[in-house]
């Protein structure tokens, strides 16, 4: 394929299961052809505004902002306001791809990916989006008879989309996850300053911790670790979690608990990780099923449609992770990670059939697409 020159911009964000695909595909297009010119495009105050500029790129912001479904007065005023965020929104839109002249506009979901993708189909410039999840995304749902393609990551999509449109990449993931020899556990090992004689457990919460997780560890702690003999736990319980973590854990002697607000290096926390307990976001899936490790998932009940369970039970029907319900696992998370660390037969089912689900040419597979639509 001739990888030309390209414009591209590329909208989306609100967290970093949208952030990280994103930034995967940019770093493609620029592999494919270095002068390629890329923008995203996210939402005012959101992580991406921070995410992607550390990344390298350019960002202009949106005034969008999303419906809130809890009914407090706070949400109220928020949903009052939405219809004129996304009028401003809009305008702004138009203006960017005006200016910007893209030839192809990428939407990779989250709110700040509407009004851009809508503009753009408008416009009739190609569109593409990409969606992460089993379950597709409201914004997506919205966009998929507009745009050129859409590249999804599980299968029985076609229930939200156009079969005709529909191109099975899989999700974009950061380039250094992959499978991992003993002497990268033994790099983990030393960055981390675990012990190697021990079992090891991984639990992550995503960049901002999970309440959940974080509840179901102090339990286990206040139950003495129990059955924890032999297992050192690294445990990234999140900046907004954090004071409440050091001030449970002040005065108590657990040297092999190891906590900290954020994972600088997740390729070497996942290298030394026996078992990983993870919420279940598309992209955390997609990086362990090309870790190749076992997991317990604890899919989030906080987001649309419930659709980190539908990413988990992906895996759990081809007996490829175990998943235990939010509602459930301060009383059931810890023990159910611990006998799975002790029983190696168990890991090396999940980790041989979690290993044909990982999709390594994601981002490569999206490039393609982008190129045949332009």
């Amino acid at each position: 394929m001739n990888y030309k020159k390209l414009r591209v911009i590329i909208s989306g964000g609100g967290t970093g299961g949208h952030i990280f695909p994103a930034i995967s595909i940019a770093g493609k297009l620029r592999e494919v052809n270095p002068d390629t010119e890329i923008l995203f495009v996210g939402a005012e105050g959101k992580m991406e505004m921070e995410k992607v500029p550390a990344a390298g790129y350019e960002i202009v912001g949106l005034p969008m902002a999303g419906l809130q479904r809890q009914l407090n007065w706070e949400n109220i005023k928020n949903d009052l306001r939405v219809p004129g965020k996304v009028l401003k929104s809009l305008r702004k839109a138009g203006e960017v791809l005006d200016e910007f002249k893209p030839d192809i506009a990428i939407g990779v979901g989250g709110y700040a990916s509407a009004p851009l993708l809508w503009q753009a189909t408008r416009k009739r410039i190609p569109t593409l989006i990409q969606e992460q999840n089993g379950f597709a995304g409201l914004t997506n749902k919205i966009l998929g008879r507009r745009v050129g393609s859409i590249c999804v990551a599980y299968d029985g999509m076609e229930k939200f989309f156009p079969a005709d449109k529909i191109v099975f990449s899989g999700n974009p993931i950061r380039p250094e996850i992959h499978a991992y020899t003993a002497e990268d556990r033994a790099e983990g090992i030393s960055f981390y300053g675990l012990d190697p004689e021990k079992k090891h457990l991984f639990i992550v919460g995503g960049s901002l911790g999970a309440g959940t997780l974080n509840r179901a560890m102090r339990a286990w702690i206040e139950a003495d670790c129990l059955g924890g003999k032999g297992v050192e736990v690294l445990w990234q319980c999140g900046r907004y979690y954090k004071q409440g973590i050091d001030e449970f854990m002040q005065g108590r002697d657990l040297p092999l608990v190891h906590y900290t607000d954020f994972i600088g290096r997740m390729d070497l926390a996942y290298a030394c990780a026996d078992v990983i307990v993870s919420r279940a976001g598309a992209s955390s899936v997609s990086e362990i099923c090309a870790a190749q490790k076992a997991a317990v998932f604890v899919p989030s009940p906080n987001v649309a449609e419930d659709h980190q369970t539908h990413n988990a039970m992906a895996l759990v029907r081809k007996d490829a992770a175990l998943i235990v319900r939010d509602a459930d696992a301060v009383e059931q998370l810890l023990p159910t990670a611990i006998a799975l660390l002790h029983d190696e037969a168990r890991i090396r089912t999940l980790e041989r059939n979690v290993a044909p689900l990982a999709r390594l040419d994601a981002a490569q597979t999206i490039v393609d697409e982008v190129y045949k639509l332009v």
